[in-house]
């Protein structure tokens, strides 16, 4: 099979097909090999592993996977790239591809069916940003049977999601990743490595996700909106948020505040 992540079979795809990439869909194809053999390599992708990718495109990154892994289940949304998908590894038996969005796919049952073994599961995901978050509370939330993620996304949510109490990067995301994950940036990527080139950088982080969450918890629902609600204004207070999504006078707020320390 040839090297897909360069730019001249990137190309080459997309012309002999007549495509080209999908604004809808957040498309950049990564074209530099180096990049695609640290993805696999900083996440510790090995054959006691398998590997669920969410937005193969043209498998760029789904051709270390198959090679690297033990069993790969893909789901792609785009219609058009399902018979490239198809043809391009057709000879891999350790490969599944699911034509389905992953946000409405039942991913248990697909793991259990193709999968059929103990090993631990990783997500693997060139996500674009304005889904970025939906996929990432998805997994942690809802899918605990997952172990890892390894998600490429712009670096601006990327430091966001590792940031430090206190900083300017810390927002609500951090905070609810936190809850269920460890999350660590592992690899810094440059713009100029997509094609069509994207106007921001990207980063890999990965997330590994605890069994139990970090916090003790009564309500986790009711947490994690609290969590959204408190960052749904930068520029207001603390106060004002939740006074205004909870419809409690301030001055019982600042009362409740003060009495939880």
């Amino acid at each position: 099979m040839k090297k897909i992540g360069t730019v001249f079979e990137t190309t080459k795809l997309l012309y002999e097909n007549k495509l080209f990439a999908k604004k809808k869909f957040g498309q950049n194809f990564l074209i530099d090999q180096n990049i695609l053999s640290s993805i696999v390599t900083s996440s510790e992708i090995n054959k006691d592993v398998n590997v669920i990718e969410i937005g193969p495109g043209l498998g760029s990154l789904t051709e270390h996977l198959v090679n690297s892994a033990n069993k790969v289940i893909a789901y792609e949304i785009d219609d058009d790239l399902i018979p490239i998908l198809k043809e391009g590894f057709k000879e891999f038996d350790n490969f599944k591809l699911i034509h389905k969005d992953f946000l409405e796919a039942d991913v248990l049952a697909d793991s259990k069916e193709f999968f059929n073994d103990d090993k631990p599961i990783y997500v693997v995901a060139n996500i674009p940003y304005y889904i970025t978050t939906p996929i990432i509370m998805h997994i942690l939330e809802d899918l605990h049977f997952i172990s890892r993620g390894v998600f490429m996304v712009q670096k601006e949510v990327a430091d966001r999601i590792v940031a430090n109490k206190g900083g300017k990067d810390y927002n609500n995301l951090t905070i609810a990743i936190k809850y269920r994950a460890d999350a660590k940036k592992v690899l810094n990527v440059s713009r100029n490595v997509f094609l069509p080139k994207p106007n921001v950088d990207s980063a890999v982080i990965l997330l590994d996700v605890n069994k139990e969450p970090k916090y003790a918890v009564n309500d986790e629902k009711f947490f994690l909106a609290l969590v959204r609600n408190a960052f749904s204004s930068r520029r207001k207070t603390l106060v004002n948020n939740l006074s205004n999504f909870y419809n409690i006078k301030k001055e019982e707020l600042v009362k409740m505040l003060e009495e939880l320390n």
